[in-house]
């Protein structure tokens, strides 16, 4: 049996509608399933919505609006973004959806009878905003969350607890030996020196019902809900059939890789493995956990609901374009690291590789084509310009290597290579020249393989620029970008001459800087 390739995102919370964050966190997640489905790949992509919690049932009783039409409504609102932004998932589980709570329900259950959950006090302190239970000497001058910096509340109530505690040298030996399981290595490390240096507290996953009564109640004693990380975590396995279609799970299970944000990496680096390992269940082959982005040119703080900097990322699409956006948070900054986000930064990334280079090589090449051939295609030889040659020969290994560590900033810059060999060659070989001179076959041999360039470069960009690459590659070719496996796609010469290219409108358009 086949296995897929399973690709997820964090369950987004649904006490407002989607930022810039959770896109780019779809984005990466969207471009990496697109690159395996370009290999030939079958591909699961799993996103979602996390939708317990009192944080959430406060922001509907904000509202003066049931939970479950609050809910729904910034449910839909993220389907909307995911349609605009050229999102590809394959499934979007909630966790207030049945086939989930189900797999919640019997993972307590099992977890219960192996003792690995039991009954006591607990007494500390609870993040609402962060849905996170900590520790006197975890918080900031004695009262406020370290992850969010908002004041905590002291709770001592009765709850339920998963013995964390039992699996920490189990966890410690399972980092060692597998040191590419948390993507970027520096995030490895913090979160491994935290496992050594720490001594980790069994996790409180209930809340009273007296309290929080919004939540997949707790099998084995009806006045329990479950504590809403413990609850979402589960998604990733309920999503793949865990515990009831061992079929699908046996295919799906375990996932390539979960991205996350950087702030909820202790929850997938520490709880998560610890979950798994308790069912019996296989780890997952990476989590990757990606910056922030910061807001304005000085990119001081973090954009996020509670600081009101917001940057819608509907607007943004609506002005730019879903394929400029998805490309500016893509180049801008490698994976892992912090990035600044400001108008100025989109349409300056746009103006220069999209308008200046890409775009303008594709538009300025339809012209040409359309002024000396009529549109259409002309016969040439087949053989490479020696120009494309070595980048040719290196840039899949190059690509596919990048890609696959989802080193998104490094694998542009391979296929850059390409495009800007193509751009050079248009002013060396000047084509204008070589019409005016008639020369019909050296000029016919520069335009197929200029148009053969730009070929291969929109397979190697479609998982970044997924609608204007299947546009252009459906035009050149008369097929779908995703008719055969990369590797075999871009074979120098499988342009067919006589093929008539419309010439269509420029990609990119500039936009003025402020």
């Amino acid at each position: 049996m086949s296995r897929g390739v399973y690709i997820t995102t964090p369950l987004y919370y649904v006490n407002a509608s989607p930022h810039i964050g959770h896109a780019y966190t779809n984005v990466i997640s969207d471009t990496l399933a697109r690159y395996f489905r370009l290999e030939g790949e079958e591909v699961f992509f799993l996103t979602g919505t996390d939708e317990h919690g009192q944080k959430v049932k406060n922001a509907a009783l904000a509202e003066g609006k049931e939970v479950k039409e609050f809910t729904d409504n910034i449910v839909d609102n993220f389907i909307a973004l995911w349609r605009k932004l050229n999102i590809s998932y394959d499934d979007f589980i909630r966790t207030t959806q049945a086939r989930h709570v189900k797999v919640v329900k019997e993972a307590l259950i099992r977890l219960h009878k192996r003792g690995d959950i039991y009954l006591s006090v607990y007494k500390g302190f609870y993040c609402m905003p962060c849905e996170s239970f900590w520790l006197a000497s975890q918080l900031k001058e004695g009262k406020f969350c370290p992850d969010c910096g908002r004041e905590v509340e002291e709770v001592e109530e009765k709850n339920y607890f998963f013995r964390l505690s039992r699996y920490q040298d189990w966890l410690q030996r399972f980092l060692k030996s597998n040191p590419g399981f948390i993507f970027p290595d520096y995030r490895y490390n913090e979160v491994l020196s935290f496992v050594e240096n720490s001594r980790l507290s069994d996790l409180c996953i209930s809340r009273p019902k007296s309290r929080v009564d919004w939540g997949i109640e707790i099998p084995f004693d009806k006045n329990y809900v479950t504590y809403v990380w413990f609850d979402a975590l589960l998604n990733y396995i309920s999503a793949a059939g865990a515990f009831f279609d061992e079929e699908r799970f046996s295919r799906l299970w375990p996932a390539e890789v979960h991205f996350i944000g950087k702030d909820i990496l202790r929850q997938h680096a520490v709880y998560w493995p610890i979950m798994l390992k308790a069912l019996g269940l296989e780890m997952p082959k990476r989590v990757v956990a990606h910056g922030w982005w910061l807001a304005g040119e000085e990119g001081k703080d973090k954009i996020s609901k509670s600081k009101g900097n917001v940057v819608g990322p509907d607007e943004l699409i609506d002005e730019f374009g879903s394929d400029a956006l998805r490309f500016f948070l893509l180049r801008e900054v490698p994976l892992g690291l912090d990035g600044k986000f400001s108008r100025r930064a989109l349409i300056l990334r746009i103006n220069s590789d999209l308008s200046n280079d890409w775009g303008n090589l594709v538009f300025r090449s339809l012209n040409m084509l359309a002024k000396y051939f009529h549109s259409r295609l002309p016969e040439a030889k087949k053989s490479m310009p020696s120009r494309y040659i070595s980048i040719h020969q290196n840039l899949y290994s190059q690509y596919q290597k990048n890609m696959k560590r989802a080193n998104f900033t490094r694998a542009l810059e391979e296929v850059w290579k390409l495009i800007t060999a193509a751009n050079k060659s248009i002013e060396e070989e000047k084509p204008w020249q070589l019409y005016k001179d008639k020369k019909t076959d050296e000029l016919s041999y520069f335009i197929y393989h200029l148009f053969e360039a730009i070929r291969v470069a929109c397979l190697f960009l479609y998982p970044f620029l997924p609608s204007s690459c299947r546009d252009i590659y459906r035009r050149f070719t008369g097929k779908d970008i995703l008719t055969r496996p990369l590797k075999e796609a871009i074979e120098w010469g499988s342009l067919e001459a006589g093929q008539l290219i419309d010439k269509g409108n420029p990609l990119f358009p500039r936009f003025d800087v402020d």
